[in-house]
């Protein structure tokens, strides 16, 4: 393999060679960055409904090739299809909502104390833009960190994970055949380095990174001392707390989805359930029950609901902390490593459900991004809640009750930036803001009409009127 590319194989079998793909280096970085910047007078200037225009021909073009984006996904990244496919379809959902701001309001008249003044605002987009995204969803979180960045006027090099190399360059594609001009999308690949080669280009107003907290903090350090502006949204210990009062068949078949699909991949993955003592041991019982249902194998199969891990790291680093979490004292219900005939070739491990999980171990309080639930118990309501807040994370957080005034308070004191009542924890709608509170977030917004806090920059502008 040449030393300027990468290989990428398929988590489910990694005698699948998906290709060899380019590995930017600073030179390339810094091209891409010169790009952006060349392109950036014309389409600041562009008017929104032209903008808009070429991102409502790109959701067309995604939504055509949904079919070849989502079977690629699940070959390079390893999750089923059908969550494949709908992962694709919100890409599409992301440009359509996106587009449709490209009429909307950019500033705000505000009364002056001089009636012969008009004091208004305006919105002007940040610059160029540096997107660094995960792999664990290679469609969805670049369209929506770019659809708004593009849609308020700025250009952008996008830098995804080397583990979704292929998804990126479909996304360009798409991107390029809608008919956005030269220099606006810009795409850099590779590794670590390739990471930050970006942080060190000349020419950046921001970046907007999701990825671990660890990962953040470099890019937020590098955006205190390169002076560009920069949103972080990162890791999560998602807590679910079930009531005694609550549907018990319900909050488990939700607590199973937010913890296993994508094979618990996800920063808002369900990663604690936190029980009310009186339906500790039913609900326990009940979930475990249906975790040993769940089948594992190749997400091109409609038969398994969990895919592969996307690495061999990965799956080395979710039996590394159950084997922790055991020798702390945790008990594991069901999980395992899968190494059968079918499934030797990819990174596979049968789900894991553990008990007497006390909060001081590291299993309940950092996060593993692996099919991993831990169990915990409550006896009432407020140490529940308690026990939801103490961990560093605050991305999001769920309750499963038929009392209003406990889903209310729940939503009111859980350290969480997204909050559901009797749903799961994975999953916000595209026009709703997403982001967390404490290490899970630089406490700014994606999605939604909330993106423009990070993509625009505000003028106060005075004009006094002639005489």
């Amino acid at each position: 393999m040449p030393q300027n590319t990468f290989e990428k194989r398929n988590p489910a079998d990694t005698r699948d060679l998906i290709g060899a793909f380019p590995a930017s280096n600073a030179n390339d970085v810094q091209s891409a960055v010169d790009a952006a910047r060349r392109a950036l007078p014309a389409w600041r200037d562009l008017a929104g409904d032209a903008r808009a225009a070429i991102l409502f021909k790109a959701a067309d073009l995604l939504l055509a090739r949904k079919d070849e984006i989502a079977a690629a996904l699940t070959r390079e990244e390893g999750k089923s299809l059908p969550e494949a496919t709908g992962e694709t379809l919100r890409g599409v959902a992301i440009l359509r909502y996106f587009a449709g701001e490209g009429l909307r309001p950019i500033g705000d008249v505000i009364p002056s104390l001089n009636p012969q003044t008009m004091l208004f605002t305006q919105r002007f987009p940040l610059g160029v833009v540096g997107l660094i995204t995960p792999w664990n969803f290679p469609v969805a979180i670049p369209l929506w960190k770019a659809a708004p960045a593009l849609i308020y006027g700025n250009t952008v090099i996008l830098k995804p994970s080397e583990h979704a190399p292929l998804c990126a360059q479909m996304l360009t594609e798409v991107m390029h055949e809608a008919g956005l001009p030269a220099g606006v999308w810009n795409l850099v690949q590779g590794g670590r380095e390739t990471g930050a080669a970006l942080l060190e280009a000349a020419g950046l107003n921001g970046v907007s990174f999701t990825g671990s907290t660890a990962t953040g903090k470099i890019v937020a350090r590098a955006g205190v001392e390169r002076g560009f502006k920069y949103q972080l949204e990162m890791g999560g210990k998602n807590p679910v707390v079930v009531l005694a009062d609550a549907n018990l068949e319900k909050a488990v078949e939700l607590t199973v989805q937010g913890a296993m699909k994508s094979a618990g991949e996800k920063c808002t993955a369900t990663s604690r359930v936190i029980l009310e003592e009186p339906i500790a041991d039913e609900f326990t019982r009940r979930l475990v029950e249906r975790v040993k249902e769940l089948k594992v194998g190749p997400g091109t199969d409609a038969q398994f609901y969990l895919g592969p891990l996307i690495s061999g790291e990965a799956k080395s680093n979710v039996l590394r902390r159950v084997e922790e979490a055991q020798a702390d004292g945790a008990k594991v219900l069901c999980g395992g490593a899968l190494e059968e005939d079918g499934l030797a070739h990819g990174h596979y491990v049968s789900p894991f459900v553990l008990d007497e999980v006390r909060p001081d171990m590291t299993i309940a309080r950092e996060e593993v991004f692996g099919p991993v639930l831990a169990i915990l118990r409550a006896p009432d309501f407020d140490a529940a809640v308690a026990l939801a807040n103490d961990v560093a994370y605050g991305l999001s957080a769920s309750v499963f009750t038929r009392s209003l005034d406990k889903a209310l308070r729940f939503a009111r004191e859980v350290e969480a930036g997204m909050v559901r009542v009797n749903g799961e924890t994975a999953g916000v709608e595209p026009q709703a803001p997403f982001g967390g509170m404490k290490a899970s977030s630089s406490y700014s917004r994606e999605q939604g009409q909330a993106a423009r806090e990070f993509y625009t920059q505000i003028k106060t502008i005075s004009v006094d009127l002639a005489d």
